[in-house]
């Protein structure tokens, strides 16, 4: 279990292993570690639609982007490494390329989420510890072609369709407890 309230920096963490250290050679640059845990950066990303003449709510629905899952059911918000030669925002914004194919404009941290990792552990994460760096991320582009478009699907949803279908539970965490707290302070700012 990560044991820090919040990243000490969001530039680069202060302890930083090379992923070829533990895994062989890195594909994509080197892993950031701190106590004990992955550090992980993604977002939400997000667009407003209008809700139209038939019905009942005036203005705009929010309609989060979700990705499918390459190991099951349910659908995932892009996320992944950070890797130490990247900012976390550079990383969040990399990764909704990467796996969403999409491009906006990277809004605010939503918050820090922990979770545990299924995928093969190493020497310094031996339990999966992970903690994501979550943010909102405004899409004002969708990419006609993306690094992981063979494996992934990208299907607009609206909130509570995101709530029941999201894979995981801290994912869930990050939509309601986060992007939704978010929006909402940020609506009453407009």
């Amino acid at each position: 279990m990560c044991l820090l309230a919040g990243y000490e920096s969001l530039r680069r963490p202060p302890f930083v292993i090379p992923a070829s250290s533990v895994f062989g050679p890195a594909p994509v640059g080197i892993s950031s570690y701190e106590a004990g845990c992955r550090l992980v950066a993604g977002c939400i990303p997000f667009r407003y639609r209008s809700a139209g003449d038939d019905s009942d709510t005036s203005g705009k629905i929010v309609e989060v982007l979700m990705i499918n899952s390459t190991s099951g059911p349910g659908l995932l918000f892009p996320k992944g490494g950070w890797d130490n030669d990247e900012t976390v925002e550079e990383a969040a914004v990399r990764e909704a390329i990467e796996e969403a194919g999409v491009r906006g404009d990277l809004k605010d941290l939503i918050g820090h989420y922990d979770f545990k990792s299924k995928t093969p552990q190493d020497k310094i994460c031996p339990d999966g510890s992970c903690r994501a760096a979550m943010f909102a991320l405004f899409v004002n582009e969708e990419l006609k072609s993306w690094p992981e478009q063979d494996i992934r699907q990208r299907t607009w949803v609206t909130i509570p369709e995101a709530v029941e279908c999201c894979r995981h539970p801290w994912m869930r965490d990050a939509l309601v407890n986060g992007f939704l707290k978010w929006q909402g302070h940020n609506m009453l700012e407009d």
